[in-house]
C-alpha cells in the first residue's frame, strides 16, 4: 500500500511538472506565450509575454507592463486576456513593445511592488530591453498598482498610465519624476473619480508632469476606450527616461 502511494505521488508530481512545461511555450516574436519569473521566497509570477515581430536580441526593445484588475486574479492565465493589451494582442493587434501581462493569484488582495520589481529584474536578464523605455499601465486594482509601483521606483519607468485607480497623495513628490497620463470615468462607483483627481492635484502641486482624461459618461470601465486609443501608445513612445 505504501509503495502504491509513493508511486502515485511521484506520478502526480511528474504530471504537474509536465503540465507546467507544456504551458511554458518558447517565446518567439509575434506570438503571446505564457511564462513565469521566480520572485524570491519560493514564489513566482506567471505572465503573458508578447515579443514584437521585429524583436532581436541584438536590438533593445521598449517594454510595456500591464497590471490587471481584481476580477482577473486566479491560477488561469486566460483570465488576464479579457481586458487591455493582452486582449488586443489575442485579437491580432501588434504592438511595438515587448508586452508583459502578469497575473495575481486569487489569495492576494493587491499588487506587491517588491515582487513586481523582482519580475522586472528577471525580464531584464532574459530579454534585450531598452531600460530607458519601460512603460507601466493598469486598470482598477492594476491602476492602484501602477500608482504604487510608479511611486516606489519612478526611476525605472519612462511613463505610466493608471486607469480608474488611486494612489497615495503623500507620495506625490516621487511621482513628479515620471510622466503620467491617468484616465477615469466620472460615473465610476467602484473607484470614485476623486481618487484620480486628488492625485493630479497633489502631483501638480509638487511640479509634476501629469494629464488626466475624464470620461463624462463612463462608469468603472474607462479602460476599453483608453486601451483602444492609439494616442496612448504614441504618448508612451514619445517618452524616454533621462530626457
Amino acid at each position: 500500500m505504501q509503495n502504491t502511494l509513493i508511486a502515485f505521488a511521484l506520478c502526480t508530481g511528474m504530471m504537474c511538472i509536465a503540465l507546467e512545461n507544456a504551458q511554458a511555450e518558447e517565446p518567439q516574436p509575434g506570438k503571446q506565450v505564457a511564462q513565469k519569473s521566480d520572485v524570491g521566497n519560493g514564489k513566482s509570477i506567471h505572465y503573458w509575454l508578447s515579443l514584437p515581430k521585429d524583436y532581436s536580441d541584438k536590438k533593445p526593445a521598449s517594454l510595456l507592463i500591464f497590471l490587471h484588475g481584481s476580477g482577473e486574479r486566479g491560477n488561469n492565465l486566460d483570465q488576464v486576456l479579457v481586458h487591455g493589451p493582452p486582449k488586443l494582442i489575442k485579437a491580432g493587434k501588434e504592438f511595438p513593445f515587448i508586452v508583459v501581462s502578469p497575473q495575481l493569484t486569487s489569495d492576494v488582495r493587491r499588487w506587491d511592488v517588491q515582487q513586481l520589481s523582482a519580475m522586472l529584474d528577471d525580464l531584464e536578464s532574459k530579454y534585450t530591453i531598452d531600460k530607458s523605455r519601460i512603460y507601466l499601465t493598469g486598470l482598477s486594482m492594476g491602476g492602484y498598482g501602477t500608482w504604487a509601483w510608479g511611486a516606489e521606483t519612478p526611476e525605472r519607468f519612462a511613463a505610466i498610465a493608471p486607469i480608474c485607480g488611486g494612489g497615495d497623495p503623500e507620495k506625490a513628490k516621487q511621482l513628479t519624476k515620471v510622466p503620467i497620463w491617468a484616465f477615469h470615468g466620472m460615473k465610476d462607483r467602484a473607484v470614485p473619480v476623486e481618487r484620480s483627481i486628488e492625485m493630479k492635484e497633489a502631483i501638480e502641486a509638487k511640479g509634476g508632469d501629469i494629464k488626466l482624461t475624464l470620461y463624462p459618461n463612463a462608469s468603472h470601465d474607462s479602460w476599453t476606450e483608453s486601451y483602444n486609443n492609439p494616442e496612448l501608445y504614441k504618448w508612451f513612445l514619445s517618452h524616454k527616461r533621462g530626457q
